[in-house]
């Protein structure tokens, strides 16, 4: 089973939030979740745009679990998955 952490999109039409979470990568993009690793708010306050378990996230990682695009970039602002080709 190859495993994703990606973004699960909730909230209403134009007001749109979004949590992190641990999918199987063939799974629907608002599917069933293995768990879930954090928040991601684009309209806050830049301050708490983003909530994340950290611990949970690295031992994700440790597992084999790829981040998306976006949740790489994400990730890259806290400097938890340090990868240099996304800015």
């Amino acid at each position: 089973m190859s495993v994703k952490i990606r973004l699960k999109r909730f909230g209403t039409k134009k007001r749109p939030y979004y949590r992190i979470v641990v999918m199987d990568s063939r799974a629907p993009r608002d599917g069933r979740t293995l768990e879930e690793v954090g928040l991601y708010h684009p309209i806050e306050a830049e301050d708490k745009q983003v909530v994340l378990k950290e611990d949970r996230i690295k031992e994700w990682i440790g597992k084999g679990a790829q981040p998306t695009a976006t949740v790489k970039k994400l990730l890259n602002r806290r400097e938890i998955f340090i990868d240099r080709s996304v800015s």
